[in-house]
């Protein structure tokens, strides 16, 4: 693996991920340039879903392998973006707390804060349905 330097064009690779019998394999299906890449399109910023659209010349629908790791890339990608190219890339469709590191819920694993912030609306639901209502 060759790091990524100031002078070199950064690449988004997919990868394709399937077993036969006890072997994993791994197959590069698409390359694209970060610079190529117009808009991240998330779908549904309030569902929880693992779809979103890449947007190139041509728009790209994939699937990540969950939300947290949809949201994990288009992390990445924003990181990438800002500190090789600092171009206007769009995120849409996606929750901005997890995706911007100047947010309140900024911190080194983000994917634990997804998961914290869904309890507290679950708990708050439940604490809520105890409640016992005014005759």
């Amino acid at each position: 693996m060759k790091p990524v330097t100031k002078n070199e064009e950064v690449k988004i690779i997919m990868v394709k991920h399937y077993r036969i019998g006890l072997d994993e394999k791994y197959e590069v299906t698409k390359k694209w340039s970060l610079n190529d890449l117009q808009m991240i399109d998330g779908k549904e910023a309030d569902t929880d879903n693992p779809f979103f659209d890449l947007h190139f010349k041509k728009v790209y629908s994939l699937e990540a392998y969950s939300c947290a790791s949809k949201y994990a890339f288009a992390r990445t990608v924003n990181k990438l973006n800002h500190a090789y190219l600092k171009k206007d890339l769009q995120i849409v469709n996606f929750d901005s707390t997890y995706i911007n590191d100047d947010s309140i819920w900024s911190s080194n694993n983000k994917d634990c804060l997804v998961l914290m912030r869904i309890c507290f609306y679950v708990f708050n639901l439940v604490c809520l349905s105890l409640c016992p209502l005014p005759l």
